[in-house]
């Protein structure tokens, strides 16, 4: 039996890598809420939220793995990406754990993307102004 996965079995990307490995097939699975990313995001990028935001603070989202299961393989290649790597690094520990094989985490996560000044769906300059992590 497999061990159980923890962060130091993660393996990140910048975004320079990502941004290549995205345009060579690999999928982005955002994982920030629905109104992070409705603000800006990663093109052709799945949204599936690992927390969500209710009257007690972030709590997890209790159907997270059962909703990426619905729209990616487990040999899928995923980049996974959440607004600064938190949240992302927690989610790829749920993915290697549920047996996804080629699971990334995104450093710096969306905020690096666009720091980058790469395009997404969204402008990027509307991005840094409504981040909560800018000044």
């Amino acid at each position: 039996m497999d061990s159980i996965k923890s962060n130091e079995d993660v393996s990140n990307v910048d975004v320079i890598s990502a941004k290549d490995l995205l345009s060579s097939g690999h999928t982005y699975l955002d994982v920030r809420t629905v109104e992070e990313y409705n603000r800006g995001h990663i093109d052709k990028a799945i949204n599936i939220p690992y927390m969500f935001l209710n009257e007690q603070g972030r709590v997890k989202n209790p159907d997270f793995l059962e909703q990426v299961s619905s729209v990616c393989q487990k040999e899928d290649h995923l980049i996974v990406g959440c607004n600064s790597g938190g949240r992302g690094l927690r989610a790829c520990v749920d993915l290697l754990n549920a047996g996804y094989k080629d699971v990334r985490n995104l450093e710096g996560g969306y905020s690096a993307w666009v720091d980058n000044e790469f395009k997404g769906d969204e402008a990027a300059q509307q991005f840094k102004t409504a981040c909560k992590f800018r000044p």
